[in-house]
């Protein structure tokens, strides 16, 4: 059954033929529900059309029950806003919202995010006050998915302001995700030191803070280099009796690197060590970005071997960022040493990155292993081995 019953154009209906064509050149075997979804989602990432885009997703049958429709959703929106079609948004999200499988609570929370999403956070709200009055809206849970909205659109005084009225406006009590998400505009938006009137709502209503919330509070605090709060925040961790674990650390330790304070970042490191916990891949990766920034790339390289020492494993991105600064900072042998290591997991950091380092191994005289490391490249990702045919044909007999 289509996603809608209006008379499609003929443009539309013979887009509508290409695109199913392309996936099943055998006509007589349908296309399951799951390879519908994925064509759906492939054809989006390169489509452009606004009109197009709008009709791969009626085409999908998409539901929101479905945790690949939702992300189908997601790069849709996307591709619109990145379009400016902020008009098609919400002609799309207005079908959807009169289509009868989903005049329920669960997709009007949904399409609030994705307006969110597109940063039509006015519309959002408008939407809001419409699915409530359709008995649609009015729970903790769509409030939150407003304030999630909010956030997605970066309107942090908008967040503010829904977060003051509307509980009262709509007779909604606000949950522990309510209050978190409101500190978060408020440290987003420089205004940390407003969320200790917060705290004391909370603590009036019964609603008790968690490691989240004094994470995003410890956050705020040191982008705005209020270290002294910084201090406070710990000490009603204490008192709340929540325990400075990992995570707490890895907030403080991502701040402080963001502030290229990576030495102090590391001492704090130590301390946690001391204290008997034990850092994650993630301490390491927030300090080997801290450390390459800064331009400590001896610092970087040491962190790094002593995260694959303890057995901790680096993503994609610490290998990304260190191949990158290692060969920005000259030393390619380094940057080989480290690109080989990550291509044997099937990773490969991106062109730009890649050509810096063959291009450094050849003006220090290593012609062949700029060639194999090219090859390798050709080998594991074809996909995009034209792109080193011309740079391979450059390169010394």
């Amino acid at each position: 059954m289509a996603l809608f019953s209006r008379i499609r154009s003929p443009v539309a209906a013979a887009f509508r033929l290409r695109y199913f064509s392309t996936l099943s050149p055998d006509s007589s075997t349908p296309l399951s529900s799951h390879q519908r979804s994925s064509a759906a989602l492939s054809h989006l990432k390169s489509e452009q059309d606004p009109d197009r885009i709008i009709e791969i997703c009626r085409d999908a049958s998409l539901t929101p029950s479905s945790n690949l429709h939702r992300i189908i959703f997601s790069v849709a929106i996307s591709k619109l806003a990145e379009g400016n079609h902020f008009e098609s948004i919400d002609i799309f999200l207005k079908e959807l919202r009169s289509r009868p499988d989903l005049q329920n609570a669960r997709f009007a929370s949904h399409s609030l995010i994705l307006y969110g999403q597109a940063k039509m956070l006015d519309r959002a709200v408008t939407v809001f006050d419409e699915f409530y009055n359709k008995g649609l809206c009015g729970s903790t849970k769509s409030l939150n998915a407003l304030l999630v909205a909010g956030l997605m659109a970066k309107d942090y005084e908008e967040v503010k302001r829904i977060f003051a009225e509307f509980p009262q406006r709509y007779g909604i009590n606000p949950d522990l995700e309510t209050y978190n998400n409101a500190i978060k505009a408020f440290c987003q938006s420089g205004s940390s030191s407003s969320v200790y009137s917060i705290l004391v709502d909370m603590k009036n209503k019964g609603v008790k803070p968690n490691a989240a919330t004094f994470g995003t509070l410890l956050a705020g605090f040191y982008e705005e280099e209020k270290y002294e709060d910084v201090g406070k925040v710990l000490n009603l961790m204490k008192e709340y009796g929540i325990p400075v674990g990992v995570s707490t650390y890895n907030i403080r330790i991502q701040s402080l690197c963001m502030l290229k304070k990576s030495n102090e970042a590391k001492a704090l490191l130590l301390g946690m060590i001391s204290k008997g916990i034990n850092p994650n891949a993630v301490t390491y990766n927030h300090l080997i970005h801290g450390f390459c920034k800064e331009g400590n790339l001896e610092e970087a390289k040491c962190l790094f071997n002593s995260m694959v020492e303890n057995d901790l494993e680096p993503d994609s991105q610490c290998y990304f960022t260190l191949v990158h600064f290692l060969c920005q900072g000259g030393d390619y042998e380094s940057g080989l040493r480290i690109c080989r290591e990550c291509m044997e997991k099937n990773w490969v950091p991106k062109f730009s990155t890649m050509k810096l380092l063959v291009n450094g191994l050849v003006r220090m005289s290593k012609v062949e292993e700029a060639k194999k490391l090219i090859q390798n490249v050709k080998k594991k990702f074809s996909k995009n081995s034209y792109l080193w045919d011309e740079i391979e044909k450059g390169l010394l007999p």
